[in-house]
């Protein structure tokens, strides 16, 4: 069983409607992708996904794993905060990281300020016969 990382560059859907973005994401996620987005969306963006994805679950599609990884500027110097500050208001939605992936697949999403734990499932074992003796 593979696994398919998808990494979708912020500039790839900053012209899309706030449904485009959602739709672009869902879709990748039912082909069984993890999306990794440079980014972040809205908080409506966020709210519409999780909703228009449980509309979307059924016997094939289980819904979604999500995560928003962003960067903490609380334990900075003045000047480095006041800096994060400056760079949020110029680049907006564009600093984070954003995980969606098929719960089919992602079975938990685990963050701190120091790494991500993706947990997947196993798939289905396939028992493997043995060549030959040691």
């Amino acid at each position: 069983m593979s696994l398919t990382l998808q990494f979708v560059p912020y500039a790839e859907i900053e012209n899309l409607s706030s449904l485009g973005r959602i739709r672009k994401l869902l879709n990748a996620v039912k082909e069984g992708k993890i999306v990794l987005l440079e980014g972040r969306l809205k908080k409506e963006e966020e709210t519409e996904l999780i909703k228009t994805t449980m509309e979307e679950i059924n016997s094939e599609f289980k819904g979604i794993e999500l995560a928003v990884i962003y960067p903490e500027s609380h334990n900075l110097d003045p000047l480095k905060k006041m800096r994060h500050q400056f760079i949020n208001a110029l680049l907006g939605d564009r600093r984070g990281l954003t995980i969606v992936g098929p719960a089919s697949i992602v079975k938990e999403i685990k963050k701190d300020p120091n790494k991500i734990q993706l947990f997947t499932t196993d798939g289905p074992k396939k028992s493997r016969k043995k060549k030959g003796s040691d």
